[in-house]
């Protein structure tokens, strides 16, 4: 019997156990993917996007040899929500004022005006 593909689901970040295999998402149960920013409310430079798959990384090897089940994916997903708004918070990552619907989910911009 075939396992079912676990995902997590948070505002900014999907993960999921499998792998990305010409352009189509494959149950893995030893890999995790990760989808970031689906509806690309942020703009994202190299640098952000690299802070991202480091603390991503780095979450993967303290998990090394445990179950991936929905809770841990659930506990990877918040992690990397906290470091998208701390990039956001710090000027390293920027709303994207083109997004479908600017909802300002991480807080709103802090501008000369508002400091």
């Amino acid at each position: 019997m075939e396992k079912m593909l676990l995902k997590s689901t948070t505002r900014h970040v999907r993960i999921f156990t499998a792998e990305v295999v010409e352009k189509e998402i494959q149950f893995h149960p030893k890999k995790l993917t990760l989808d970031l920013d689906p509806d690309n409310e942020f703009i994202w430079n190299e640098d952000s996007i690299n802070k991202i798959n480091e603390k991503f990384n780095e979450l993967l090897k303290e998990r090394a040899g445990k179950d991936l089940d929905d809770y841990e994916l659930r506990k990877i997903g918040s992690e990397i929500e906290v470091l998208i708004k701390f990039l956001l918070q710090n000027g390293q990552l920027s709303y994207n004022p083109d997004c479908r619907v600017l909802n300002y989910s991480m807080g709103l911009p802090k501008t000369n005006e508002v400091l």
